[in-house]
């Protein structure tokens, strides 16, 4: 395993455009120049929304308190779920390598201390789905999706620290689960276990992520995602053959080169699902492989696909965008209007990844860039707490609040903080790193 050396800047200011107030915003992005609003999102994650969650998740017993969580009355959360507790550690550990700033690497190392002693499983490997309060096993199930997150916490806090143990650690997981339960006959993974890694029955009741015994594409979107940046790092053979596979299967049947025939779910043979609850497509997952394909296929030091990644965000942008609002809508079926048009937080974060990704190839498609500027100005004035910069979870199609949820067990400072660094990194007025 070889481990690259590591070069890490900093970035200061910016304040002064968030200031200037509402003016300043509505003309940073006239034209093909983003760059004052990317300054003025700089602003507000460093001034409101990282300081929100170092201030108010950082738990002094462990890990992260998200407050929506909280019992009434009472400030602990009812639970530490691992997708969370693992996503909270990567935007901690990005942060501090974006931008600097007191206590978020010590917030980060914190998160994957929790890990390392209350949600890693001494006895069976793994980690487990969730914990007590107090860190004692509440769901001690195993989920690849959960697995996942933590390989990808794991290499963002080893770019973060230099901690060559993390890699270790996300080094030792990708093999635990390649043993448990990568489809060795079929391809693909198993997704679902008991605490001693024994598959879950088909449909078993509260699979929590998906449908136990199928095969799906959330979670092999994120295994994607993980060993991308895993063979980053490693340059590993073995996490490459998997990175290649998981990018194949990806590509051919969950997000084929024809968006409308997007799947949530295939049979363990890869044999379609028929169940109607399988059936249609998620316009933030469609457009989030979009982008996450083409960095795979840059870590593989293959020639991105983007006549597949501009079907993708083509057909988002066709069927599942609010053309005069702005912004990404949940569902759809095939190439018919978005028959869900409420507008999640995290599909619009990635909504702007992938526009980021889609501009660097065609930077000067206006269609792209005014979708850009339509989704950032709706989240800045409707889909914002105002109180805390804060993304609310979930608004109507019109900008109502919805989901007023602001940091729970499905919510962390991930998929916003991720589509905006990137926007800021694309281009702010700083040297670009490209090292995201």
């Amino acid at each position: 395993m070889r481990i690259r050396g590591m070069t890490r800047r900093r970035f200061v200011g910016g304040a002064a455009l968030m200031m200037a107030g509402p003016s300043l915003w509505a003309g940073a992005s006239r034209g093909m120049d983003f760059t004052a609003e990317a300054e003025a999102w700089r602003s507000e994650l460093r001034d409101r929304m990282m300081p929100y969650w170092l201030g108010s998740t950082v738990d002094p017993l462990g890990g992260y308190a998200l407050s929506d969580d909280a019992v009434k009355g009472r400030t602990a959360p009812v639970e530490k779920q691992l997708v969370t507790q693992a996503r909270m550690v990567w935007g901690f550990s990005y942060w501090h390598r974006m931008e600097g700033g007191a206590g978020y690497r010590e917030a980060a190392g914190h998160g994957v201390e929790f890990l390392r002693t209350r949600m890693r499983d001494a006895q069976h490997g793994g980690y487990f789905f969730s914990v007590n309060p107090d860190g004692t096993p509440r769901d001690s199930r195993k989920l690849i999706y959960g697995q996942a997150f933590v390989i990808y916490a794991l290499v963002e806090w080893f770019r973060a620290s230099g901690e060559r143990a993390a890699l270790v650690d996300a080094m030792g997981l990708f093999h635990e689960i390649r043993r448990r339960a990568h489809d060795g006959r079929n391809r693909g993974w198993v997704e679902h276990f008991e605490r001693d890694w024994t598959p879950l029955p088909a449909r078993a009741p509260n699979a929590i992520v998906e449908v136990a015994g199928l095969k799906s594409a959330n979670t092999h979107l994120h295994v994607l995602e993980a060993f991308s940046e895993l063979y980053r790092e490693t340059r590993d053979a073995e996490v490459r053959r998997d990175l290649e596979e998981a990018l194949e299967l990806n590509q051919r049947s969950f997000y084929p080169l024809d968006a409308s025939r997007a799947a949530f779910h295939f049979q363990p043979d890869w044999g379609r699902v028929t169940d109607p609850s399988s059936a249609g497509l998620s316009y933030g997952h469609n457009v989030e492989f979009a982008w996450l394909m083409i960095r795979a296929e840059e870590a593989l030091g293959r020639r991105p696909s983007w006549r597949h990644f501009h079907s993708h965000l083509g057909h988002a942008l066709r069927f599942g965008t609010d053309p005069v609002r702005g912004g990404l809508y949940n569902r759809g079926v095939g190439s018919s209007p978005a028959n869900d048009t409420s507008k999640v937080w995290w599909a619009q974060a990635e909504f702007i990844a992938a526009l980021v990704e889609g501009l660097r190839d065609r930077p000067a498609d206006t269609g792209y860039a005014a979708a850009l500027r339509r989704v950032l100005e709706f989240m800045r004035r409707h889909g914002t707490d105002p109180k805390t910069g804060i993304w609310y979870d979930t608004v109507t199609a019109d900008g109502m609040p919805k989901s007023t949820g602001l940091a729970h067990s499905w919510k962390a400072n991930y998929h916003d903080v991720r589509g905006l660094g990137r926007f800021v990194e694309r281009f702010g007025e700083r040297p670009k790193k490209a090292r995201m």
